[in-house]
């Protein structure tokens, strides 16, 4: 008879997002998870009755506040921004880095054994452009944490339903199909199914999955 899979505890920063609701949602089906921390700025766009969950509202500038929510096996983070909304280059990397960076730290002293971080297809820290320069930096700085694994999912334009549309993301649902295959769409929901399944598999060590893989997934499901 098979062992049964230990009880894991996870953590979802970013909760309120297109991948991170859809990783609580998956998280909640998944019986190996038996507590699940939802960190978020807003209320969830719909409630969610469980025994198991907690949604806890935070100031992610004062995470240091709030040590007690990292004491969790695995955490997901999906918090990331966009330059428009953010409004300057400050404000975005304060959102898709610092604040990444400052939970991967914490978990990590609080005992956390998987870090799972959405980044971004083309992320390179040495990049000319901004925004996949500052997603580069940021893989390399968690990098070297310390974690027993660390997940990284490269993402090109996510599909999903938003409360706010984003422009980009807008255009990538349109005329993505005249993209090169790495850089085509990618639906949130396979995102999301990423991430809990490399949580659920918790192999020791760093794993990048890139757009190409994630899309791939799909095909996978369909035959």
């Amino acid at each position: 008879m098979p062992e049964k899979p230990a009880a894991k505890s996870a953590l979802v920063a970013g909760a309120t997002g297109l991948v991170g609701r859809e990783c609580v949602d998956l998280l909640l089906s998944n019986p190996e998870f038996t507590r699940i921390v939802a960190l978020v700025r807003r209320s969830l766009p719909k409630e969610i009755t469980s025994d198991i969950l907690k949604v806890e509202k935070v100031d992610f500038e004062r995470l240091n506040d709030r040590p007690e929510l990292f004491a969790v096996d695995v955490i997901i983070c999906a918090l990331g921004t966009t330059m428009r909304a953010a409004g300057s280059e400050g404000a975005f990397r304060i959102v898709d880095y610092d604040y990444p960076l400052a939970l991967a730290k914490l978990g990590f002293a609080r005992g956390a054994r998987h870090f799972l971080l959405v980044s971004s297809q083309g992320a390179n820290a040495e990049s000319g452009v901004f925004y996949p320069r500052v997603k580069g930096e940021l893989e390399n700085a968690v990098s070297e944490i310390g974690y027993r694994s660390l997940t990284i999912v490269r993402p090109s334009f996510l599909i999903g339903e938003r409360e706010q549309r984003r422009f980009g993301e807008e255009l990538g649902r349109r005329f993505g199909f005249l993209a090169p295959p790495r850089y085509r769409p990618v639906r949130a929901t396979l995102v999301a199914a990423a991430l809990v399944r490399a949580a659920s598999e918790d192999v020791p060590g760093k794993r990048v999955i890139e757009n190409r893989e994630l899309r791939a997934s799909l095909q996978t499901e369909k035959s």
